[in-house]
């Protein structure tokens, strides 16, 4: 790539075989034991074969993992701050042998990569989380999805890449860094400078990428990540769209815009520094590193997890040895005045500012509110609009919550029936016992099972919610993690509304019909819930009904009421 190896991103580690070997290495593949992906598998996988990881060859050795950990550095003493492994079950991993090749697949079944396996390992996760992400904390997305999804044991090893991943959506705005590097050669971009984001662009954003530009006298690489976020963003689909309008806005020659499918860990401080590791070798010479760079929001005791320039400090420590130059974040904020974007910093007492929080923006699109034309462009808002509408046009789900015997099931039929006689909208009810009967005949009561059985409701209720229509569900649903993997799944598509039925454990003890806790108290039901197995009670749901202080249908008319507060219905 001549003058854009170094200093423009050094030397990639591209680590696809020539097609000539593809098909010798396929067919020897079919004897391999295979591993079906993950989400953010597929991601990591994708971006370490493509260069865009490197100088990672492969998942990490355990001595490489350690020396993440502990002060950000491989083995061989590279800076790489962030532990990039292959997570599997204890029972794949006991069918391997140190040095074994498996097969890495996608969902289809398409063989992607190869491992040759070097280590095998069970991480400590508590160590991992405190030291990457500096907290145990389940609120971080990062901690629940280490804790709660990832499997229990680690794989390192040096990859082969046979088949790049397909992606049909934006093929042209899907690049490899290779071919980012080429272009910047080819137009002459000696000095670039790169725009990493998760949200919508609006007016605030393209005034600050434009004078980071200029200011650096660069040119200017939007480069949003299209891969995992955190759970609730917008979808990459709607924010694309939005980014094409945006781009229409920048001088023409001096912008480009590619998309990244990483997985984002939102860790704060090291994710700073992998941002600018994985932008330097997409061969660009400065980042924009933000307030609260990737940071995942408030703790569980309402703090935010990260201070607000620590991205910025942690990356100023190793500028020189990232060789990329930070950009810092400058808060943009109108000027009415003026009619134009300033720095906060460079307002005087004298000047009108006008600003609208992200929060404030959420809630005028949840409402149908207006939104002035000097805080986004017109087209900018009308995509937002076109994917998510207002509250009341959003499909939605109640997911009820709580004991055998609680009154779930009684309150949801009584709320099915206010929700029909309102009308608007399909209403589908979801109940535990029917969907045992149907969806999940075949499960047994494992907690392994019982995990199984509520993602298929969440599942279905997700897609209900996705096209508009009001999910009803009214499982035990026993387990905090389990209930947080529904909510994530079905929040981004529409509402998600828990209601915890907390009717305490001897009243639904008293009023059991089929006689399920006397059995369970003799030995004869195994793991059942309240009584065998925990019911971890939610901490924080919208809403606590407990049926021995109210009526199902006074139950069923509050929870309306509530709907109706959040805009769901009308």
């Amino acid at each position: 790539m001549g003058a854009f190896k170094e200093p423009h991103g050094g030397e990639l580690k591209q680590l696809y075989v020539d097609s000539s070997a593809i098909d010798a290495i396929k067919q020897e593949s079919k004897d391999y034991k295979s591993w079906d992906l993950t989400d953010r598998q597929g991601c990591d996988l994708e971006l370490i074969l493509n260069g865009a990881f490197s100088p990672l060859e492969g998942f990490l050795s355990q001595a490489d993992f350690d020396g993440v950990l502990k002060d950000m550095r491989l083995s061989d003493g590279t800076l790489w701050p962030m532990p990039i492994t292959l997570d599997v079950d204890e029972a794949f991993a006991g069918s391997l042998a140190a040095n074994e090749k498996i097969a890495l697949r996608d969902a289809e079944g398409v063989l992607i990569a190869t491992l040759e396996v070097s280590d095998i390992w069970t991480p400590d996760k508590e160590a991992e989380a405190a030291a990457v992400f500096g907290s145990n904390d389940m609120a971080h997305p990062a901690v629940h999805y280490l804790h709660n999804i990832a499997g229990a044991v680690y794989l390192g090893g040096k990859l082969t890449g046979v088949e790049k991943p397909t992606h049909y959506d934006f093929k042209l705005l899907r690049e490899d860094p290779a071919d980012v590097r080429a272009r910047f050669e080819k137009l002459g971009w000696r000095k670039v400078v790169a725009f990493q984001t998760r949200n919508p662009l609006h007016r605030a954003h393209q005034e600050l990428t434009f004078r980071a530009a200029r200011e650096a006298e660069a040119n200017l690489l939007i480069h949003p990540v299209v891969g995992l976020t955190k759970p609730g963003d917008i979808d990459h689909y709607t924010r694309v769209r939005c980014y094409e309008h945006v781009l229409e806005q920048y001088p023409e020659q001096t912008t480009n815009l590619s998309l990244l499918n990483l997985a984002m860990r939102m860790a704060g401080p090291r994710e700073a520094v992998w941002h600018a590791i994985i932008r330097k070798n997409y061969g660009c010479t400065h980042f924009i590193v933000g307030r609260d760079h990737a940071g995942p929001g408030k703790n569980s005791q309402g703090e935010d997890f990260y201070g607000p320039y620590d991205a910025q400090e942690l990356f100023l420590e190793h500028e020189e040895e990232l060789n990329i130059t930070m950009v810092p974040f400058k808060m943009m904020v109108y000027v009415e005045n003026k009619a134009q974007y300033e720095p906060a910093d460079e307002t005087s007492p004298e000047d009108t500012v006008l600003n609208i929080s992200g929060t404030e923006f959420r809630r005028r699109l949840q409402e149908g509110l207006e939104i002035p034309e000097w805080f986004s462009y017109i087209k900018v808002v009308e995509e937002l609009r076109r994917s998510y509408p207002p509250r009341h046009k959003q499909g939605f789900t109640v997911f009820f919550t709580g004991l055998s015997g609680s009154g779930k099931s009684t309150v949801a039929n009584a709320l099915l029936v206010k929700l029909l006689e309102n009308g608007g909208r399909s209403v589908t009810l979801l109940d535990g016992d029917k969907v045992r009967k149907s969806l999940s005949s075949e499960l047994g009561f494992s907690r392994e099972h019982r995990d199984l059985n509520i993602t298929r409701i969440g599942y279905v209720a997700s897609e209900i919610t996705k096209n508009g229509g009001i999910a009803i569900c009214a499982p035990i649903a026993p387990y905090t993690a389990t209930r947080r993997q529904v909510r994530d799944m079905i929040a981004p598509l529409g509402g998600f509304i828990e209601i915890h039925v907390s009717t305490p454990l001897e009243v639904c003890e008293a009023r059991d019909r089929k006689g399920l806790y006397a059995k369970a108290r003799a030995g004869i039901i195994k793991e059942f819930t309240g009584i065998s197995d925990p019911y971890e009670e939610p901490e924080n749901p919208e809403m606590r009904i407990n049926t021995v202080e109210m009526e199902p249908e006074l139950a069923a008319h509050r929870i309306f009421v509530k709907l109706e507060s959040m805009g769901f219905i009308r």
